[in-house]
């Protein structure tokens, strides 16, 4: 708790500022307009109009025009800026005592092509321009997908895969460039505050209705983030007020006929005339009945009830500063197994949880009225409470309890200056996270506590022009339990040859440490008893080596746009951590530790292509080709014929996504995804089975087709309907476990069978 003290001194700074800096000019001096679209002419309703380097700015009305009063004098430059089009500068003389008028026209161009992001450097820039390649999922992805949490998106991306590890609690996992989801920093508006309790079940709590976009980068990339980004950094943006709005929404989906799931998104959006202070509140409501696929009486996909809300406000104390706050609560209440009418101790296997997660923050930013230096001090909190039972055979000694708080404080500072034909920034600055984690469960002699301080400091420099850009930096890090601090270079180069080819280069280091991650904080059902891992008390920490070398190519034949995206990549492990099986104890549990292997190493190619046509056709595709593999062969189970083998488990070597919307008619939008998985070597235990067993999947593929149709009711009130289907050739593995027995850990493929679902969402 000791963090809170933190957040005092922030808000007083903040609200210090107010006082001592500048606010609004006040010289009658306006500027006024239209923005609309080059081609139609038609005028565009709610674009952005932003006075460049400032907080000032606005939204045009429902006809396309804007005001903005009040300006600073001189010459300045005006953004415009809209979801689909691409973004217009123009420069402006402001006159003291006059309205000057400036009209916009904007170009058309698809928001799949050329985004704007900021997780490379945690400012906004050109992804094109970025140093990194930033791949971005938008909203248009979460509804061509009909997704309702990050579990259900993150797999349209090339080189992620999400996968459900637990047939009892439907725990899933992500994986960046084959590597697990421990070697991935996942962060929230740009902070790591997600820690190895919450990301145990973290993706299926992020519903989609909080979600502005999500930003990935594979790979190190950047020294601004933690040297655990290993594998990449997922960025999930939480929606920022832009306008007045409310939307409601609700998909209900129908696993199979034997199972629903029901999900309730509200949003609303308020603005203060002066735009100086505005909100973003939002609620989710999910419920979802057990799923039985192979009809044991024992569940393939738990039960689940959740409750999300929350917000984000924000207040511009000053035309160069701003203060956002942001805050939420996630009740989380699932449950696996059978018997669900009595309770978990009288089950032949239950698993069962009830999570209350809090998190917030604040973050105040500050930049100078020539846009060269940039001061961003924030403090972050999540806190979880969870009550688990894990058990078998009616075992009332299975019950559990969790607590975990983490927190991040930190101060960034940003310098632009001129360095000749390369103007550079350079950002430094110093972090400390915080991670208090108490798991006890008592039946099974568990009572766990792990406290992890990590101080943190970085420097990084970037230098950049049309041509060229490169980005230096390094991060030093002090954990708590290592005896030395670690130093993790990262660099990259962007090269652009001509116009429309981006040729980028990178290394990072990175290292975990010798601490719990998410996998250990799970007890699977194995053979009617339970498994339970464990700590070598000897673990060392594990260092890495990455780089990356791509190519990105775009091209327009005249309305048609495309991009391809080629990029190699390659990773070595030092010390990696296993997963090695040790028996079982004298209650029949199956014990696994968690311990060093001399090494590993992961490489392979990602393969991205875009193609679009005005709004009536986006088409996006992505290829994974592999390779994970130990320096030295490896035996995850204690079975003399289980022989070991190199290859890493749960890994394909192939695998590919596919998002294609068609907009035939005005308001009419079909929609089509894909997913397929190469086949891979996974574990299945003994219980159900006579022996432990070392299974070659066989390849899945997961389509699905969605239709929906745009009512307009009044001015910009819009309902769209929709409806359609999920994993139609119902891939669904069909040689699940069956009864007590089971091995829940089993289970591998698409994380629902066939779902027919319909849905609305009303805009306001």
């Amino acid at each position: 708790m000791q963090t809170y003290k933190y957040l005092l001194p922030l808000l007083m700074a903040a609200l210090l500022h107010t006082s001592l800096f500048a606010q609004y000019a006040d010289y009658d001096a306006h500027l006024t307009g239209h923005v609309i679209d080059e081609r139609t002419g038609e005028h565009i309703a709610f674009a952005n109009v932003q006075l460049k380097g400032t907080n000032i700015g606005c939204v045009t009305n429902e006809s396309g025009h804007y005001l903005l009063q009040n300006l600073p004098l001189g010459r300045q430059t005006i953004i415009f800026s809209f979801v689909g089009y691409e973004t217009l500068e123009l420069p402006v003389n402001i006159i003291a005592d006059k309205t000057v008028e400036l009209k916009a026209a904007l170009r058309e161009v698809s928001i799949m092509m050329d985004n704007v992001v900021v997780t490379a450097n945690r400012y906004e820039t050109k992804r094109q321009e970025a140093s990194s390649i930033v791949n971005v999922l938008s909203p248009v992805v979460f509804e061509t997908s009909s997704a309702t949490c990050m579990a259900d998106a993150l797999g349209f991306q090339t080189g992620l895969r999400v996968e459900q590890t637990c047939a009892n609690c439907g725990q899933t996992a992500l994986r960046i460039n084959g590597l697990e989801g421990q070697y991935s920093q996942i962060l929230m508006d740009s902070r790591p505050i997600f820690s190895s309790l919450a990301a145990v079940y973290g993706l299926e709590q992020i519903p989609v209705g909080m979600v502005d976009r999500v930003e990935v980068i594979r790979g190190g990339g950047s020294a601004l983030f933690g040297a655990n980004a290993i594998a990449g950094v997922v960025n999930i943006i939480t929606k920022e007020p832009v306008r007045n709005f409310v939307n409601v929404s609700n998909t209900s989906q129908m696993l199979r006929t034997s199972a629903y799931d029901i999900n309730t998104t509200i949003n609303a959006s308020v603005i203060s005339e002066n735009r100086k202070l505005g909100a973003f509140l939002f609620a989710v409501q999910r419920n979802r009945s057990q799923y039985d696929h192979n009809s044991d009486s024992f569940s393939d996909i738990p039960r689940l009830t959740s409750t999300t809300a929350g917000g984000r406000v924000f207040f511009k104390t000053g035309a160069y500063s701003k203060i956002t706050a942001e805050y939420h609560h996630v009740t989380d209440h699932r449950r696996g197994g059978n018997l669900f009418e009595l309770e978990p101790h009288d089950a032949d296997i239950a698993e069962q949880l009830r999570h209350n997660i809090d998190a917030g923050g604040l973050t105040f930013d500050w930049f100078s009225a020539n846009n060269r230096h940039f001061v961003s001090a924030y403090s972050h909190l999540q806190n979880v409470s969870r009550e688990s039972y894990f058990g078998t055979n009616q075992d009332p000694d299975a019950y559990g309890r969790s607590s975990d708080l983490m927190s991040v404080t930190g101060l960034q500072y940003r310098f632009s200056y001129p360095c000749g034909k390369m103007p550079a920034d350079l950002s430094v600055g110093a972090e400390y996270s915080y991670n208090g984690l108490h798991d006890r469960m008592l039946g099974y002699g568990r009572d766990f506590s792990q406290i992890v301080h990590l101080y943190g400091g970085y420097v990084q420099n970037e230098w950049k022009n049309e041509k060229w850009s490169v980005l230096v930096g390094a991060r030093l890090e002090k954990h708590n339990m290592l005896s030395r601090p670690v130093c993790t270079p990262r660099a990259t180069v962007r090269f652009t040859p001509m116009q429309g080819i981006i040729l980028r280069a990178g290394y990072s280091a990175g290292y975990r440490a010798p601490q719990a991650y998410d996998e250990d904080l799970h007890v699977a059902a194995v053979g009617g008893e339970v498994s339970l891992i464990s700590l070598d008390p000897n673990l060392k920490p594990e260092y890495s080596h990455s780089a990356t070398l791509s190519g990105d190519f775009y091209h327009n034949f005249g309305a048609w746009e495309t991009n391809l995206t080629l990029e190699g990549f390659y990773t070595y492990l030092q010390d990696v951590f296993f997963l090695r099986e040790e028996g079982h104890d004298s209650s029949g549990n199956l014990l696994i530790t968690r311990t060093n292997a001399p090494g590993a190493w992961v490489g392979g190619l990602n393969v991205e292509g875009k193609l679009a046509y005005k709004d009536i056709l986006l088409l996006q595709l992505g290829y994974t080709f592999q390779r994970s593999r130990y320096v030295e062969a490896l035996c995850w189970s204690s079975d003399p014929d289980i022989l070991p083998q190199k290859r890493m488990l749960r890994t394909p070597d192939n695998y590919a996504y596919l998002l294609l919307n068609v907009t035939p008619v005005h308001h009419f939008t079909i929609s089509l995804t894909g997913k397929a998985t190469g086949n891979m070597l996974v574990p299945h235990h003994a219980g159900y089975i006579a022996k432990d067993e070392e299974v070659r999947t066989k390849p899945f593929w997961e389509l699905g087709l969605k239709l929906s149709y745009d009512i307009h009711l009044y001015k910009h009130y819009c309902l769209e309907v929709n409806a359609g289907v999920k994993n139609v050739l119902n891939q669904y593995q069909q040689d699940l476990d069956q009864g007590k027995l089971r091995d829940s850990d089993y289970i591998c493929g698409p994380t629902q069978p066939r779902t027919w679902f319909i849905g609305f969402a009303l805009r306001i």
